[in-house]
């Protein structure tokens, strides 16, 4: 709970942030039920609301959610799951489901399972609780937009790398990125600019090989 409470509070961020991007409550809420995944869903709501296309938004959601891809190809042994228990670990694999459960002993398979279950059910619990809070609290306003909620967006995404960015080689990459986004930005549409950018994490992926 001391990881799934606060990380759910965050929800209430992207709730306002796809407010202020145009999304109804029930469309911000349906991101955080369907798709649940942090950075995939302000990615989505952050090209959308730069006036980006549906395509762009959805690429550059797909883009960041593939790391989730590669937490299941570890998890899945250690779960052990089949059927429809195994489409809800698939829906509930994120960065702290993953991270508590493989803090655990790898020697006792039941606290890894606990880890994983009890993290990942609390932060979809109150991940969608804390969206529907702040979604309707940005809706009370007349214009979200003038009260710096879309200004959310790139917020998370900067708490979300910064704690990452923990080498020389990682700090150098993300100023690489920042820079070819920034210097695509005036010749791409929304949403283009941070697709691009995924190059340079492919690059320096396949020197370190």
């Amino acid at each position: 709970m001391g990881v799934a409470i606060p990380v759910g509070m965050y929800g209430a961020a992207f709730g306002a942030a796809g407010i202020a991007a145009g999304l109804s409550i029930w469309q911000t809420s349906a991101l955080s039920l369907l798709l649940f995944s942090g950075a995939s869903q302000f990615a989505i709501v952050g090209v959308i609301g730069a006036g980006g296309t549906v395509i762009a938004a959805i690429l550059a959601g797909v883009l960041l959610g593939l790391r989730n891809g590669f937490y299941a190809l570890r998890m899945a042994p250690l779960l052990g799951v089949s059927g429809v228990k195994r489409v809800l670990a698939s829906h509930i694999t994120i960065d702290e489901s993953t991270l508590v459960a493989l803090a655990q002993d790898h020697e006792k398979v039941e606290q890894v399972r606990k880890g994983f279950w009890f993290t990942g059910l609390g932060v979809f619990f109150f991940w969608n609780l804390f969206t529907v809070i702040g979604a309707l609290g940005a809706s009370l306003l007349d214009n979200p937009s003038k009260w710096g909620l879309d200004s959310a967006v790139p917020a998370a995404f900067l708490a979300l790398l910064w704690p990452q960015l923990t080498s020389r080689k990682l700090q150098l990459i993300a100023l690489l990125a920042m820079a070819m986004a920034l210097a695509l930005s005036p010749m791409l549409s929304p949403g283009l600019p941070i697709i691009s950018v995924v190059i340079i994490a492919f690059i320096a992926g396949w020197n370190s090989r």
